[in-house]
């Protein structure tokens, strides 16, 4: 976000900010942007450039402006419901009031008001938002009812006509379009047809955010990596199973986008995001539209996408053999080992050029680290385990609490102190956690640390098992992680070596919650041969793909 566009006398979000605002006894003023937000630029230029809403925040309000990517405890705590986010804080970070998007004259009044209700009631008028101070989840059993229930959810909220779930505004939902793909194909693909017309960008490949308007209209054309990398997985995934095309060829092309418009040379990383263009721009026909300005980039290089990136990139070339999607998913994973990735195990948010803070382990970040690094694993080489579970054991080191994760240390500013579980983030480390089990196992020393590995995924997810009933569909993975855990995945066991045919098939077999062991360490499996596991139920070993296939389907039926 460019601060220069705009009068006001914006201070950096930390401890000297708040001791300002409260040695003069005045409150703050905090905006939450993003580089990619059309909406907050917009809200620079009418709102924050106006001479006298600027004098008047400067001298009635301590101004704090925080960038969401860069922050995202401090997003988690203060969103108001999307971005720009326009919140008033006493100065112990409690909140007065907040609301999104203010045009001029809107801010004029919230000013007015805030200044009032200051004058008259203080810090009396501030509070913690609910997140924060309510008590811990319901926990409760895990039982198959969690995925009956989501898949209830599910059929009740598809858009029969325009294809996706709910009403406004539609968002392309990665996790309930995998989970719909292996309990109602045909929901699942429709859903994957609508995003693929209506999100796609043709021309320079790459998904759009998301979609205003119940039919897909008013698209909103920011690009963010985070969202293309689940969407690259969730593709790829639907041409396994299904061998079309049609689901191959949009996760091809946003691995155009990634590789080419977001590839961040200088670090050999994915940048995090690219901005909408003009709005005309899109309508362009192609000689036309290359010759329009490239809308900017944000080449903040951050862990968490780029972990999503690289399983993304990973499942493709597992079922395709893209060495492009190889190649550019090794050299990201390096960055992330190499730069990212401290001795202890905790995962920094973002590449810097020195680098020489230490990290702050944040969950969303260790999570999906350990995915890419579980995918990595099982799809290159088992050499990836080590790291993988030095992610493992850093996060439940630092992060477990009671039942459950925090997202982040309980120390900093404002509401920084208060501990905050996401749902998202800790099913997406609970069922990294049943990847990284499976792929240990096969010695008694790894046998323990894969029991260890279950027993807290399972921990996690029954921490919330009491209001899973009231889970929306945007957090359908944690139906997928509770079934997975309840019936065992699908495991295959390759006593062969990364690459070899064998590996390869166990890779394409039509299961995209699956795990693939290559590599695999068991005394009774002999080189050459692989073994289907679920559960209880184990299959005689197989020494071809077509045999594979078979004890595959011996262990289902």
């Amino acid at each position: 976000m460019d601060d220069d566009a705009t009068r006001v006398e914006w201070r950096e979000w930390g401890q000297d900010a708040f001791d300002e605002a409260a040695a003069a006894d005045t409150p703050v003023l905090l905006s939450l942007t993003a580089t990619w937000c059309d909406h907050c630029h917009e809200m620079d230029a009418e709102t924050y450039a106006e001479p006298r809403i600027a004098a008047n925040i400067n001298d009635s309000f301590v101004p704090v402006r925080v960038d969401v990517d860069r922050y995202p405890r401090v997003r988690d705590r203060y969103n108001m419901g999307g971005f720009p986010s326009t919140v008033f804080l006493a100065p112990d970070g409690n909140v007065l009031t907040g609301a999104g998007y203010l045009g001029a004259d809107g801010m004029r009044q919230v000013l007015d008001s805030v200044r009032t209700m200051w004058q008259t009631k203080g810090s009396g008028a501030a509070r913690v938002p609910r997140p924060l101070r309510e008590d811990n989840p319901p926990a409760g059993e895990l039982t198959d009812d969690i995925e009956a229930a989501m898949l209830g959810q599910l059929t009740e909220t598809y858009d029969e006509v325009a294809g996706g779930w709910g009403q406004s505004p539609k968002f392309p939902l990665p996790d309930a379009l995998e989970f719909a793909l292996k309990r109602d194909r045909e929901m699942a693909l429709r859903s994957f047809d609508a995003v693929s017309a209506n999100l796609l960008d043709e021309y320079d490949g790459g998904f759009y955010r998301f979609a205003t308007d119940r039919d897909w209209g008013g698209v909103q054309r920011e690009k963010l990596l985070d969202s293309n990398g689940g969407l690259v997985r969730a593709f790829a995934n639907a041409y396994l199973l299904t061998g079309k095309n049609e689901y191959r060829e949009p996760a091809e092309r946003t691995i155009d986008f990634l590789t080419t418009t977001l590839w961040n040379g200088d670090v050999d990383g994915f940048a995090n995001s690219q901005a909408p263009g003009e709005d005309d721009a899109y309508s362009l026909d192609a000689t036309d539209r290359a010759s329009a300005d490239e809308p900017p980039v944000d080449d903040g290089v951050f862990a968490g996408p780029n972990a999503l990136a690289i399983d993304g990139l990973l499942t493709y070339y597992a079922y395709t053999d893209d060495e492009r999607a190889r190649r550019y998913a090794e050299r990201a994973l390096a960055t992330l080992r190499e730069d990212l990735l401290a001795a202890d195990g905790v995962v920094a948010h973002q590449h810097t050029a020195d680098g020489t803070d230490a990290p702050t382990p944040l969950l969303t970040n260790q999570a999906r680290a350990l995915e890419a690094l579980t995918t990595a694993a099982s799809v290159l080489d088992t050499e990836f385990l080590a790291d993988a579970q030095r992610v493992a054991d850093a996060t439940i080191e630092h992060l477990h609490d009671e039942d459950s994760f925090v997202d982040g240390p309980a120390e900093g500013v404002g509401l920084l102190d208060r501990p905050l579980r996401p749902l998202d983030a800790n099913v997406a480390f609970a069922d990294a956690l049943i990847d990284l089990a499976e792929l240990t196992e096969g010695t008694d020393e790894t046998d323990a640390d894969a029991d260890r590995y279950r027993e807290y995924a399972r921990e996690t997810l029954e921490a919330f098992a009491g209001a899973s009933d009231r889970f929306g569909v945007q957090i359908a993975r944690y139906a997928t992680a509770a079934s997975r855990l309840l019936e065992g995945p699908l495991a295959i066991r390759v006593a062969a070596e990364p690459g070899s045919d064998l590996h390869r098939a166990a890779l394409r077999l039509a299961d995209h919650e699956k795990v693939v062991v290559p590599d695999a360490s068991d005394a009774t499996l002999e080189a050459g041969t692989a073994r289907v596991e679920r559960g209880d139920h184990v299959s005689e070993p197989a020494e071809t793909p077509e045999q594979l296939s078979e004890r595959v389907q011996t262990v289902l039926d």
